[in-house]
């Protein structure tokens, strides 16, 4: 039996990508899943899969991470069904073309709201059900805290860097607590958060293209289910003793600085 069987696991950005790929690998697993996302109709289309490859019970918060409110409700309402937590999965994430001749204050708060204010807040909500269960964080950020510059993504990588800081700090704080946090960095992963911040179809096929050869393992983009595995990995026992870790699924693209 897997151990996360019976197990609460709430997934923010949980309607497609990284998020979904995420709760369907742990409902083959037997957990209990707590999903939320801003799309209704992709969010039930997701739990609808979970609930057929073996998800024990799938709870679905329709809600924007950039709103306490809903964070709130995404973390009243998980306890209010499962009375407990064992895993938060901050993977919702904003990508942001912005560069700086002509980005907004407005696309500044958006990005930080969802890829940084949320995490914190989430952790503060989720904290007294971790307590309890020992419990543990995974935060998905991205190698372009460290080393995906690249113009025209300046508040993104900014929002990344704090999240790995966060992960870090956040850690040595809860660690009394026996609660683990960690985060999962992965390079350039193919899925919609691409199309979501304004590339065309042709231009998301050129920056996938062009970003291929920069992973010297295997020269290709990395897949959703490679960022899944370092997920799970880091919420299981065998990562017991890990924590304020920042995995990078790169493909060494780090070891080459670009």
């Amino acid at each position: 039996m897997s151990e996360f069987a019976s197990k609460v696991v709430v997934i923010t950005g949980a309607s497609s990508g990284i998020g979904a790929a995420t709760a369907k690998e742990l409902s083959k697993q037997g957990a209990l899943l707590s999903l939320t996302g801003r799309n209704k109709k992709r969010l039930a289309q997701v739990a609808d899969e979970c609930k057929k490859l073996g998800a024990k019970d799938v709870l679905q918060v329709v809600g924007d991470v950039s709103k306490q409110e809903d964070m709130e409700r995404i973390i009243k309402e998980t306890a209010d069904k499962f009375g407990e937590i064992h895993v938060l999965v901050n993977n919702a994430g904003l990508g942001l073309v912005a560069p700086i001749a002509t980005f907004t204050l407005d696309q500044f708060d958006r990005c930080f709201n969802v890829n940084v204010r949320a995490v914190l807040y989430l952790t503060k909500l989720a904290l007294p059900y971790l307590e309890k269960t020992k419990g543990n964080i995974v935060n998905i950020s991205s190698i372009g805290s460290t080393t995906y510059a690249t113009k025209g993504f300046s508040i993104y990588c900014a929002t990344k860097a704090a999240c790995d800081h966060i992960t870090k700090a956040s850690a040595l704080e809860l660690a009394k607590s026996g609660i683990r946090v960690n985060a999962v960095n992965p390079a350039v992963v193919k899925t919609n958060i691409i199309v979501n911040i304004g590339f065309s179809e042709e231009q998301s096929k050129e920056m996938f293209a062009d970003n291929a050869g920069k992973h010297p393992l295997n020269e290709r983009n990395i897949k959703v289910e490679e960022v899944v595995d370092a997920i799970l990995f880091l919420a299981s026992d065998k990562a017991t003793m890990i924590t304020g870790s920042c995995l990078k699924v790169d493909g060494g693209r780090e070891l080459v600085g670009q």
